[in-house]
């Protein structure tokens, strides 16, 4: 059985974290495309190459699980440069120069020969180079579908209430839905859903507001928990140092199922939901 897992915002921001820490300020002198799927925009990879080149890295941020980058040449706004990891994509930080792996999709070197090194085994990542004074929902488009940031002060249990008022959706389905919530996924909304002691398959729209304040309250809980130790190992995320995270040893419900529940001894179930797995405790989530 296959546990490949796009990373999801926890992951994602320990890697904007990481990017933020050793690129900033990063001079890009050479650019290789490697695998032109790899660039969704512009359209031909070398136009994408000189774009960047010449370019120095400015701040990292993220929404949802898109990160971009600010880029500045000669003193001057020189656009943005964007990146989704997809199921597989990952950033390797090189010192020296070292032969790259089959899998390697993108090269980019500064002045000193150090390079950062796109990887991605399935080859479903994607790069973006946004022009100058272009919005960057014109050319990622995939942000135009983002909901509110789970930090965010947008993201609170009267806009889940409203939004989800009425819904028949399953309320682990919803949580899945890029445009509810930005950056959530399988494993912390099967997290979150038993922090806050609700069934995967409960019909959304009869949540109750307590109900949903402890969904809200938990689900912010566990992505903080994951940030916190770099993300999960139940993927194929790596770090810029290749290393991944420790959130998996304190899983309450991902992958365990058949285990004891870590509150009451009950044994995890694993259900299929709208095609997607869920784990969780029939006792302690009411089920």
């Amino acid at each position: 059985m296959s546990w490949r897992r796009v990373p999801e915002l926890p992951e994602v921001e320990t890697v904007r974290r990481g990017l933020e820490r050793q690129t900033t300020g990063f001079e890009i002198e050479r650019v290789e495309v490697l695998r032109a799927r790899a660039i969704a925009a512009p359209p031909v990879p070398a136009q994408f190459c000189s774009a960047l080149e010449g370019c120095q890295v400015q701040a990292w941020e993220r929404r949802g699980k898109y990160l971009m980058a600010a880029l500045s040449r000669d003193g001057g706004t020189a656009g943005h440069w964007g990146v989704h990891l997809r199921m597989t994509g990952q950033f390797l930080w090189m010192e020296e120069a070292k032969e790259p792996c089959r899998h390697t999709r993108v090269r980019i070197w500064n002045r000193k020969g150090q390079e950062l090194r796109f990887v991605d085994l399935r080859s479903f990542g994607e790069m973006w180079w946004v022009p100058p004074g272009e919005p960057l929902e014109t050319v990622m488009t995939g942000l135009k579908r983002l909901g509110p940031e789970p930090f965010s002060e947008a993201f609170n249990p009267s806009y889940l209430r409203s939004k989800l008022k009425g819904s028949n959706r399953p309320i682990k389905t919803a949580l899945l839905d890029q445009a509810l919530v930005a950056g959530v996924g399988n494993i912390y909304a099967d997290e979150s859903l038993f922090m806050g002691r609700i069934a995967p398959e409960r019909r959304s729209g009869s949540l109750t507001g307590t109900e949903l304040s402890r969904l809200h309250s938990a689900l912010v809980e566990v992505l903080t928990t994951s940030i916190g130790v770099g993300g999960t190992t139940f993927s194929d995320f790596r770090d810029l140092k290749g290393t991944n995270g420790n959130y998996g040893n304190a899983a309450w419900v991902y992958r365990r199922t058949g285990e004891p529940c870590r509150v009451c001894g009950t044994p995890i179930r694993r259900d299929k939901l709208g095609g997607r797995s869920s784990h969780w405790c029939p006792s302690c989530q009411g089920g």
